[in-house]
């Protein structure tokens, strides 16, 4: 409805422009929109007040003049007014949005889609979280984002392809070693000092514990160098798996696990290295190789190589970067925890570096989650030992609550989750105020069908009969739903989806409170359930962009 209603206002400008009614060249980028207040129309048009300043006119005037000249060929239009300073107001025939039924059967589980990416090559690469210990809560937040976002931008016609980049390199990994180590010391009653900055966590003595089940105590003869080398090995191994499972679990697939050794084994950071010296885009000063970054939008250089010969992490993500891109990919999608905001101008300056269009490269930060039970914040994790993992989370309140309690807000909003909340059922609980409506809805067609009513098709029903001012809102209601795809794909926003399921579920109570869907009128009954499939399909479709299950019965 809005590109009609778009087209026949171009047309009118540009008709009235002929005329000699206006100066203004080309055709003004104005706005189509849904109002705040439905008491002022279907569709608002800004055209008089983008206008009024090239035509130095009064917007309510330049609107008057548009509406006396506007030809509506398509019969969509119901009235027009001007309403506030010069925004045209458009009330639309109950008969438009009965189309948008047809549609949504026509289209299924499609409903929704678009070609905006038109095949465009994205990749997306989240959680990424170390393979030191388990994922907590907070990649659980970002796993759902990242999950939802590649769904959406599927959906919104692009080509999708989700990666988790494996830190399997450096002191964190040699730390990790060491821990299991001491830890595996300490079991066998050997006293070794822990010292700060190791990881504590109840699962490294489980780790430690498989060491011993595997090479009992001969690791205490084994030179330490070598026997904290297998432990590295041993236990990055075996959280990966783990974090692997958790993600299976939580309903995260991802297309490739990428590893940050494979780029040293592959001999890319050497290479990123070499390009960057043979332009003089690096120099050496106090034994350190550094990156010129200030000269490419950084607050100052980056070193690449320290004195002691060892590369950094941030050489290692140029050479990753640079990778994707190398893959063929035109757009890239990296999500972030909220305390990485510092590091995205150090990306865009290599990215500078390198040639690489910064609109390609874009950064989704993902903020703090406060997990809180009867309103209060969580204390430590007793199985964890410093967190609270999102496998705690998952098996306490299951995959579908949090997914979509984590997708309740912009990801760069810090969210309180309420564990008691999330498994309540009734409508605190926003999944289930959501699953609900779609079990309802299957379980209306149940009965339906026990009565002799299948769910009719579209040119069978009389649309005339879904006349209730409840019954047009809701079809108003769907009608928005692809736009709602299209700007959260847009704007890397699956919240937006979450907070339309909520609204479209409002209407649906409101409406079933007050109407039965099946009467003793049947025509009317087939009106109506063909309305309930209609935003069964909705539904869905929209659950399933967020990862969540549609169920059928609750």
């Amino acid at each position: 409805m809005k590109e009609i209603l778009k087209e026949i206002v171009e047309r009118t400008y540009s008709a009235c422009r002929e005329e000699g009614m206006f100066t203004t060249p080309g055709m003004p980028d104005f706005v189509v929109e849904v109002p705040r207040n439905k008491s002022h129309g279907d569709l608002a048009v800004n055209l008089a007040m983008v206008l009024a300043k090239s035509e130095k006119r009064p917007p309510r005037e330049i609107a008057l003049a548009l509406l006396d000249n506007i030809k509506d060929d398509t019969g969509v239009i119901e009235k027009m007014e001007i309403a506030g300073p010069g925004f045209i107001n458009f009330y639309l025939k109950e008969t438009v949005w009965h189309t948008v039924l047809k549609r949504i059967e026509e289209e299924a589980d499609r409903f929704g889609s678009c070609t905006m990416g038109n095949g465009t090559k994205i990749m997306i690469e989240f959680v990424s979280a170390n393979p030191t210990g388990p994922l907590h809560i907070g990649h659980g937040r970002g796993a759902a984002v990242g999950d939802a976002v590649a769904n959406i931008l599927a959906f919104a016609g692009y080509e999708v392809e989700r990666e988790y980049y494996i830190n399997d390199v450096g002191v964190q990994m040699q730390n990790l070693g060491k821990s299991v180590f001491l830890r595996y010391c300490e079991l066998l009653k050997k006293e070794v000092p822990f010292p700060d900055g190791l990881y504590r966590g109840s699962y490294i003595y489980g780790i430690a514990k498989e060491m011993i089940l595997k090479h009992g105590g001969t690791l205490l003869e084994t030179p330490e160098q070598e026997a904290v080398g297998l432990c590295t090995a041993f236990a990055s191994r075996r959280i990966l798996k783990d974090i692997q499972n958790d993600l299976e679990l939580f309903g995260v697939h991802f297309d490739t696990w990428f590893s940050e050794k494979a780029l040293f084994d592959s001999n890319d950071v050497q290479a990123s290295i070499a390009y960057f010296k043979d332009r003089g885009l690096a120099y050496e000063k106090d034994g350190a190789l550094w990156f010129k970054a200030s000269e490419y939008g950084d607050e100052k250089d980056r070193v690449m190589i320290k004195e002691d010969g060892n590369t950094t992490y941030f050489t290692s993500d140029i050479a990753y970067h640079q990778n994707k891109f190398k893959r063929g990919f035109n757009h890239v999608v990296d999500i972030w925890g909220a305390d990485h905001h510092g590091y995205i101008p150090r990306v865009r300056s290599f990215l500078s570096a390198l040639d690489i269009n910064q609109d390609a490269f874009h950064v989704i930060l993902v903020q703090m989650v406060n997990l809180l039970r009867d309103g209060k914040p969580v204390a430590m994790s007793t199985r964890a030992g410093e967190f609270v993992t999102l496998r705690e989370v998952i098996d306490e309140v299951g995959t579908d609550a949090a997914r979509f309690i984590f997708l309740t807000r912009r990801s760069d909003a810090q969210l309180d989750f309420d564990l008691d909340v999330a498994k309540k059922q009734n409508d605190e609980n926003p999944v289930y105020y959501v699953q609900y409506a779609h079990a309802r809805i299957c379980s209306i067609i149940s009965f339906a069908e026990e009565k002799d009513f299948a769910v009719p098709s579209f040119d069978d029903i009389d649309t005339a009969l879904l006349c209730e001012l409840e019954e047009i809102d809701l079809v108003k209601k769907l009608s928005h739903f692809p736009e709602v795809i299209e700007g959260s794909a847009r704007s890397y926003e699956p919240h937006r989806i979450a907070a339309y399921l909520q609204e479209l579920v409002a209407q649906f109570h409101s409406y079933y409170n007050k109407h039965r869907v099946i009467t003793d009128n049947r025509d009317l009954s087939t009106a109506r359930l063909f309305l309930m499939s209609g935003i069964k399909r909705v539904l869905n479709n929209g659950l399933s962009l967020l990862g969540v299950y549609a169920p059928t019965k609750m």
